[in-house]
């Protein structure tokens, strides 16, 4: 029972946020930091056993614990070069750049492409949003064609290198929990998703029919488009995702004063503005962290384990028990990495009772996890996506079809045994 109530901070946020914001028909109608700061006080109040400067040190730890304070850290330079790319002109050139280089009909498609590329090379979805969400909003201003659509598009294509980098944080902990290579990991995982990356990419272009470029585009100064090929070939290169949003800045600073655009100052002020203005998103990244930490430690995690592990009894229900553990502590953490460290264990311990592959329990277990937070509204990627794309984290899901994709595949594998090798 202890666990259950431990998980009622999460139900609260969800009632007064989306129930609520579902029934007004509007999604502005309740500030999401209001939503999460209502959610934090009641997860500290419920929090038994500890006075109460203990139960807020408990959220603090999770505010600022290491990987947040690294997820704020990228906002804060995300935000820098974003904005002083912006004021400089090199979003506005690289979209016209594009949108020379590719039909427009080909647009979608190839943004698509061009975020499975980078995240497969960087391994980071996060990485890969921060480097093309300002190039989505700019195609969308461009041609006309929805932003939410735009951005989500990105997104998908982010996830597909996130579950199959042999680079990505998911990857390394699925691999090494379940004891196997990342090699034959890889070989399980892309027959599972490489039909759904299929159908998307035929999605996208078919969907991608109905977008018509501008045919009155200015000449394009491909020195202002230097600060951008720097970020994406860098992001290719697997630099830091620090390294390569400071380095982006700081060409856009160089570029700017050598042209006569921009003195120091302004500079600064550009930055500082792009600074600002990820302010929302970094308070409601550090109260989710503090929230969700005290679920944690109230034993919300732990209950959901025990209960999804209870009744395992086939190797079909062993499979499917892997990959939704995953994806609800996912739900739950609102970090897969943390979730896949979490289950891991728990999740090796079934597939060696039940002689489970464990190639393919990896493959469920980052797969299943992917899925998860590539649509959860209070995860720090939709939560950036749709800061950038000016819209709420909640307009983005019904357009994420990558994300829903790899779940459906990834239960359908667990459902017909399949891949049948590793099955």
């Amino acid at each position: 029972m202890r666990g259950l109530i431990a998980l009622t901070p999460l139900l609260v946020f969800i009632v007064i946020y989306l129930v609520t914001s579902i029934v007004a028909g509007d999604f502005y109608k309740v500030p999401i930091t209001v939503a999460f700061a209502i959610s934090s006080i009641y997860a500290v109040a419920i929090s038994r056993g500890r006075g109460l400067i203990k139960r807020i040190a408990v959220f603090n730890r999770g505010a600022g614990s290491n990987q947040m304070l690294l997820m704020l850290w990228i906002f804060v330079l995300a935000g820098a070069f974003a904005n002083s790319a912006k004021v400089l002109g090199s979003i506005d050139a690289t979209v016209n750049l594009m949108l020379t280089l590719l039909p427009a009909e080909m647009l979608l498609p190839g943004l698509f492409l061009a975020a499975c590329l980078i995240s497969l090379s960087v391994g980071t979805s996060f990485g890969t949003i921060v480097a093309l969400a300002p190039i989505a909003v700019g195609l969308a201003n461009q041609t006309g064609a929805d932003p939410v659509l735009m951005m989500t598009t990105v997104v998908g294509g982010a996830f597909f290198g996130d579950n199959l980098s042999f680079i990505s944080d998911t990857t390394i902990v699925a691999t090494t929990t379940q004891g196997c290579k990342m090699a034959d990991k890889f070989r399980v995982n892309i027959g599972i998703v490489l039909p759904a990356a299929v159908l998307i990419l035929i999605l996208y272009a078919v969907i991608g029919n109905g977008i018509s470029a501008p045919t009155d585009l200015p000449p394009i100064n491909f020195l202002l488009v230097v600060p951008y090929l720097a970020v994406l070939i860098t992001a290719l290169m697997g630099l830091n995702v620090l390294i390569v949003l400071a380095l982006g800045s700081l060409l856009t600073g160089i570029i700017g004063m050598a042209t006569g655009h921009d003195d120091l100052f302004s500079w600064f002020h550009a930055m500082g503005d792009g600074i600002i203005g990820m302010g929302e998103l970094i308070i409601i990244t550090m109260m989710a962290g503090g929230m969700l930490e005290i679920i944690r430690a109230n034993g919300g995690i732990d209950y959901v384990i025990r209960a999804m592990t209870s009744r395992v009894h086939t190797k079909r229900g062993a499979e499917l028990t892997i990959g939704f553990m995953a994806a609800i502590v996912t739900i739950c953490t609102a970090n897969n990495t943390v979730a896949l460290i979490t289950v891991g264990n728990i999740a090796r311990q079934i597939a060696m009772q039940f002689n489970i592959d464990p190639r393919k329990a990896a493959s469920l277990l980052d797969t299943m996890s992917c899925c998860a937070q590539g649509l959860l509204p209070y995860g720090a990627h939709l939560l950036l996506a749709s800061s950038m794309a000016g819209c709420s984290p909640v307009e983005l899901i019904p357009q994420l079809y990558y994300p829903m994709l790899l779940g459906i595949f990834a239960i359908t594998a667990a459902i017909f045994r399949y891949p049948r090798r590793y099955s």
